[in-house]
């Protein structure tokens, strides 16, 4: 999805704040008489509706099409990098010193904390030096000797890009999958170890769909999911059967409506295989199979009908279901193994208008809800057999607790995580009898960090319609409201995303130079329940705009800041917001970045041949109907450049985008350029190694941060 998958880490994007006290400012001398980039028009015309709308730099879209003009679009890419360069040459030092100070605070050494499941202990470590995670597990005991699963730093050795994901383990821990890439197109290559041997079988099927890997009962068996190359979406389910020549793989799924995202997994009881079909969180379809009997057909749990969403996991004799049958905020249902249909669902946690279901997970005697209410999660423990419950506890006015690994049934420990803007993450291991808390690790920031420095609040923007939106803000404390502080106001706003106030090492590097750091919780996300979704997206799209407009008035009104000193943040999705808000309110920004933004709204989803297309037309609407045509064209950011002012913009993107095709930011930077009126400054860089979420690695993607960063410190004057 353009989410982020968004940003499958939101740290690229989570920045913060501080108190400006001891912050010597001097304005930046931006260097003169530097020509920017012209981007050459090659006018081309597209019409829908009796509407035409002229595209002049349709051209750039050329480097996956590999025509005429694919030297020429990489040549435009590299000449903004060089301009950002030449503009930013006096920050060189700075964003040096910006990248090295927040590599310093990351503990090299390091491991995750392990968690145990079928026998063994799985926990990756990091080295010092090396960017990538070594993937290890122990058997039984923590004393037992290490088995390195897979050591992507040497398997990243001669590439600029690496991932791997997947590494889905046989039942009987002899048998490891795993997806790679090397590209960053989110194409993956599926290769088998021997766990035993340490060797990897000669097979490989390239182009699946990472992480969607599944084993069978027989140890042997393997169902992944093969994506197309063009659209990028996964299409097709396959068998494979370990060690034998992927030619004879045995098709046993193939989605025929292409606006669906599939999967493939296992249930928590390892008890049935699952195919999942979703529709923009608006139809769900799910196929069953014994994982015993891997040659049969899967079964349909309940058919797909449009407006019925729902998820599945199995509990002994039953499947619990969560939908939204008659149930916007969502319900718990459970069913019979052998009467799977939703005339066969019987209620077990009722719908709650102010309260929306979020996740559910199974243990043997326990049921652990996660819900929504009030923007904040919520972690409810159900007592299976005497149906006693109560709630963790948590104690600040802003923050993030989600559920950890918990791949073992048989356990009343509950491992889960905590985190806010001024608590860094932790992992808690909590008995659900009990009641007690054991805090199994902290993150450690090197070279210290104390909590008692800053302060977190939550505080509530009316919206123009009248609509509280919740607002998380962190700041150093001493901080004095008089709106001369520098904010910066962070959002996502799409896909019922949610966009929680978590803790980030590297926003200290603002926090200690004046910044007060914002997240704004507006509709199309879904902090608020699922009506937050529904009132933020398609025809209500708008309203995500205007949220975060107003929560930016609410700021300056309360004299957190001014327009002299609000900046605007957000990546893809979240791009598009500030593409919408820039144009509707260029005034009140004094600068905007926007990471891999999706900006050409009409002509991408115009296209089903671009990727993840037509997966998404429920989400912002489908060009070939007429009223969705005219409201997407009334707020998309390339159709509503116009000749006036804009502020300062730093706009970001990757060469190898999957996500927001590289053109789409290119295109529109290149329109701003011909037509703003003002002296501002607008950049581009663009990362030629890189796709939607930026360099891999944990170090190299700090380069990134620390341009972010030092073009918000040369607009605020700010040098060290």
């Amino acid at each position: 999805m353009k989410q982020i998958l968004l940003f499958i880490s939101l740290t690229f994007f989570i920045l913060s704040c501080n108190n400006s006290d001891q912050v010597k400012k001097q304005a930046y001398n931006w260097p003169q008489g530097v020509a920017a980039p012209v981007a050459e028009k090659h006018p081309f015309s597209m019409t829908a509706h009796g509407d035409t709308r002229v595209d002049d730099y349709y051209w750039m879209n050329a480097y996956f099409k590999k025509t005429a003009d694919s030297s020429k679009a990489v040549a435009y890419l590299e000449e903004e990098n060089k301009y950002l360069d030449t503009m930013m040459s006096g920050y060189r030092g700075f964003r040096d010193k910006l990248f090295d100070e927040m590599k310093g605070r990351i503990k090299e050494n390091d491991a995750s904390v392990p968690y145990k499941d079928n026998g063994y202990w799985y926990y990756d470590r990091y080295e010092e030096g090396k960017q990538y995670a070594v993937s290890c597990r122990k058997k039984e005991s923590l004393d037992a000797p290490e088995e390195i699963l897979h050591d992507a730093n040497k398997a990243a050795v001669g590439t600029t890009y690496y991932a791997a994901t997947g590494m889905q383990v046989t039942d009987d821990n002899q048998w490891m999958a795993i997806g790679e890439d090397v590209v960053s197109r989110r194409l993956y290559t599926l290769r088998i170890k021997n766990l035993k041997t340490g060797e990897y079988l000669p097979e490989s099927i390239i182009n699946t769909e990472g992480g969607n890997y599944a084993w069978a009962a027989d140890n042997k068996t393997l169902f992944y999911i093969r994506k197309d190359v063009t659209t990028l979406l996964g299409y097709q389910v396959w068998r494979h059967v370990a060690g034998t020549d992927p030619a004879t793989d045995v098709k046993v799924f193939e989605e025929k409506d292409n606006r669906h995202y599939i999967g493939v997994g296992k249930t928590k009881s390892r008890k049935f295989i699952v195919i999942a079909s979703e529709l923009s969180e608006q139809e769900s379809e799910f196929q069953i199979l014994d994982a015993a009997t891997p040659a049969a057909a899967f079964k349909i749990f309940q058919p797909r009908v449009m407006g019925l969403v729902y998820d599945i996991d199995h509990y002994n004799d039953k499947f619990y279901i969560r939908t939204n049958l008659d149930a916007p905020n969502f319900r718990l249902m459970e069913c019979p193994l052998d009467k799977t249909s939703k005339e066969s669902w019987t209620e077990v946690i009722p719908h709650r208008k102010d309260v929306y279901l979020a996740n559910v997970s199974l243990f043997a005697n326990h049921l652990v809800i996660t819900e929504r209410k009030d923007a904040l999660v919520q972690v409810r423990i159900i007592n299976q057999k005497d149906k006693s419950e109560h709630y963790i506890a948590f104690d600040e006015p802003a923050y993030l607790a989600s559920l950890s690994n918990n791949p073992d049934f048989n356990t009343n420990v509950l491992r889960f995580n905590y985190t806010s803007m001024i608590t860094p993450g932790s992992v808690y291991d909590y008995n659900m009898d009990t009641k007690e808390k054991v805090l199994k690790k902290q993150q450690e920031i090197v070279g210290g960090y104390n909590k008692a420095d800053y302060v977190t609040e939550r505080a509530w923007a009316t919206a123009r319609d009248g609509v509280k939106v919740p607002v998380s803000i962190v700041y150093k404390k001493g901080l004095v409201k008089d709106g001369s502080n520098p904010l910066l106001l962070y959002a996502y706003g799409s896909y019922g995303y949610t966009s929680d106030p978590a803790f980030g090492r590297n926003q200290l590097s603002l926090l200690n130079r004046g910044f007060v750091y914002v997240i704004a919780h507006i509709r199309g996300g879904q902090e608020m329940g699922r009506q937050w979704y529904e009132d933020g997206k398609m025809m209500h799209k708008k309203n995500t705009f205007y949220d975060f407009i107003d929560c930016a008035e609410f700021l300056i009104k309360e004299k957190y800041t001014s327009k002299e000193h609000i900046y605007a943040m957000g990546g893809s999705a979240g791009g598009l917001l500030m593409g919408a808000v820039t144009n509707m309110r260029p005034d009140l920004w004094h600068g905007v970045v926007a990471g891999v933004p999706y900006v050409d709204v009409i002509t991408t989803m115009s296209d089903a041949s671009i990727p993840l297309t037509t997966g998404e037309y429920l989400e912002w609407g489908n060009p070939a109907n007429k009223d969705e045509y005219f409201y997407m064209k009334s707020y998309s950011p390339m159709d509503n450049v116009e000749k006036k002012d804009y502020p300062n913009m730093l706009v970001t993107t990757g060469l190898h985008d999957s996500q927001v095709q590289y053109f789409e930011p290119a295109k529109w930077v290149a329109k701003m350029r011909a037509m703003k009126t003002d002296k501002n400054v607008l950049l581009m860089y663009t990362n030629m190694n890189a796709g939607h979420g930026g360099a891999s690695g944990r170090f190299e993607y700090l380069k990134m941060v620390a341009l972010q960063y030092s073009f918000l410190f040369a607009l605020e004057g700010i040098s060290e």
